[in-house]
């Protein structure tokens, strides 16, 4: 599935109009399909018995869907009331239009009342609350003027599970996207309405999964995405680059291409080495090992200096072990053209007295590793945890060497930031000091770092962003029904990393679909086991999840 930016959205509908459907007919299939959503989702309301409703309209197209709603509401027996923000602003022709077919049902309009709607919300009257004000593509701060409306909607989302009781108990529903909330990033522009329910028109936008906690509001709650009929891609001309989001379809299309892998002796399925560190701090990379047998490599091997060589053997049977006390018989270890992929940083030390062998092993890695765009066989490095922070003086020396490499770097927000600082500071800094805000988030970032990395980049987190050097970017999000707060557990990103250092040695160059796979993967395998997850069991949970993936679809 991809995810659409404001300006893609609007080449898809200048092409389905291109098409011969017009935009009112495009607004009341919206408005149409929005309703349906809203009472698939609640089905008590199809039976509304004169119930109230609020209907919050802004003076562009998005008002237009809600002026629809309104008026196929009152034909099914909704009382609704609707507001207008802006009543002086000019309206564009369909949702003028739709404005007019509002009022011929004999629906009125009230002028943008912030103290009265939010006495309206809070005599909590209504069966519904219905956000049409702003939608997609929203650059500037929210002004002070709906702000009451707006941050009274914040407390009844929060204790909406407290009145499951009570028949008419409101639901708060966005039309498109939260008004207030950024489409693109997910930030709250100042303050933004806060949903039960967002009905995305034709396609899901980035702000719907991403999780920017800048300003207030702006959840949207769960997402349905409503077909309107416009054509299903973003048109090859449509500017910017494309985001696609990782779901289940997709692990099962990934789960395809790695059955004819799974031919064959040990050393078909890939050799994965994993650097450690010495005696007490192989716990990481012992994580990791495992994990990257769990998904499928063939043959793992823990490359501990040789004082630690006992300690680990007494903790491995399947994963080998082999000393490697520095760089060079890393280097010559890697003369093995079998060898596919190595996985490295995790426990190995960014402190003074660990970082040389540390940096040096990771520069050795990647002058074995395959340039980024080399055929079968191709080695590749997954670079994690401190073969990242042991850069943090000098990134410019670590891009120097994952430029065009078969690599990929897995930081995390705090990793992210040593590397890359001055995007960092620009994915916290406010939005609400600006006049026109330029969406800055976590695509844009992650975007740039791959850029400038010259590599794949992921940035963990609950909402995992990973991105390739030429723009495509995948995004996992582990929000709402996959939420797995659970996974913020010492260890879990080491598995990660051996899940992904697993499926490189299988499938080649780490590109941010294949990633976005073990980013998949991770989660299902801690959905699996559930709270109280450490991250030991997580490698454990992955073969019941490749079963499952194995099976056909219901």
């Amino acid at each position: 599935m991809q995810l659409v930016s404001a300006a893609q959205m609007r080449a898809i509908e200048s092409t389905g109009m291109a098409a011969g459907v017009t935009g009112i007919e495009l607004m009341e299939r919206a408005g149409a399909a929005a309703l349906d959503a809203i009472l698939d989702w609640r089905p008590d309301l199809r039976v509304p018995r004169g119930a109230p409703a609020l209907v919050l309209c802004g003076p562009g197209n998005n008002g237009g869907d809600g002026y629809v709603i309104a008026r196929l509401m009152q034909g099914i027996g909704f009382r609704p009331t609707v507001y207008r923000y802006a009543p002086d602003k000019p309206q564009p022709e369909e949702a003028a239009e739709a404005a007019r077919r509002w009022a011929a049902a004999g629906g009125k309009t009230l002028s943008w009342d912030d103290e009265a709607i939010e006495e309206r919300i809070e005599s909590n009257d209504d069966a519904l609350v219905i956000d049409a004000v702003l939608g997609m593509g929203t650059t500037r701060p929210m002004p002070d003027d709906m702000s009451h409306a707006f941050d009274c909607c914040i407390p009844h989302i929060a204790n909406a599970d407290l009145f499951q009781e009570d028949l008419w108990r409101r639901r708060f529903v966005a039309i498109d996207v939260p008004s207030g909330q950024c489409s693109e990033t997910g930030a709250a522009l100042r303050y933004a309405f806060s949903a039960q329910l967002t009905v995305a028109i034709h396609a899901l936008k980035p702000g719907h999964v991403l999780l920017d906690r800048r300003g207030v509001g702006g959840d949207p709650g769960e997402v349905r995405v409503v077909d309107i009929g416009l054509p299903g891609q973003v048109p090859r001309e449509a500017p910017g680059p494309r985001t696609w989001l990782f779901e289940a379809a997709e692990a099962r299309a990934e789960m395809r291409r790695l059955r004819p892998v799974w031919s064959g002796h040990k050393f078909a399925h890939g050799h994965v080495l994993v650097p450690s560190g010495g005696v007490g701090r192989g716990g990481a990379a012992r994580l990791a090992a495992r994990a990257a047998l769990r998904t499928g490599a063939g043959l793992v091997t823990l490359c501990p200096p040789p004082s630690a060589l006992i300690e680990n053997a007494a903790r491995l049977d399947a994963v080998m072990l082999r000393a490697v006390p520095d760089a060079q018989a890393l280097a010559a270890m890697l003369e093995d053209r079998r060898i596919r992929c190595v996985a490295l940083g995790m426990g190995l030390g960014a402190e003074e007295r660990f970082a040389p062998r540390t940096r040096a092993l990771v520069e050795a890695t990647l002058a074995a590793a395959s340039p980024a765009d080399a055929r079968d066989p191709v080695r590749s490095a997954v670079l994690d945890a401190d073969a990242l922070t042991v850069f943090a003086q000098d990134p410019e020396a670590l891009f120097a060497r994952t430029r065009g490499r078969a690599a990929i770097l897995t930081p995390h927000a705090g990793e992210f930031a040593r590397l890359f600082p001055d995007l960092a500071r620009r994915l916290s800094a406010p939005v609400d000091e600006v006049e026109r805000w330029t969406p800055f988030g976590k695509l844009e970032a992650v975007r740039e770092a791959a850029a400038r990395a010259g590599c794949t980049v992921l940035l963990k987190g609950a909402d995992t962003v990973i991105a390739d050097p030429d723009g495509e970017a995948w995004v996992h999000a582990a929000v709402r029904e996959r939420a797995t707060p659970w996974l913020g557990t010492a260890g879990a990103g080491d598995v990660l990393a051996g899940i992904l250092a697993g499926l490189a040695a299988q499938r080649g160059a780490p590109r941010a679909r294949l990633a976005a796979f073990a980013a998949w993967l991770h989660v299902e395998a801690a959905r699996n086991f559930g709270p109280g997850l450490i991250a030991e069991d997580l490698a454990n949970e992955l073969p019941p999840v490749f079963r499952a993936l194995s099976r056909p679809a219901p």
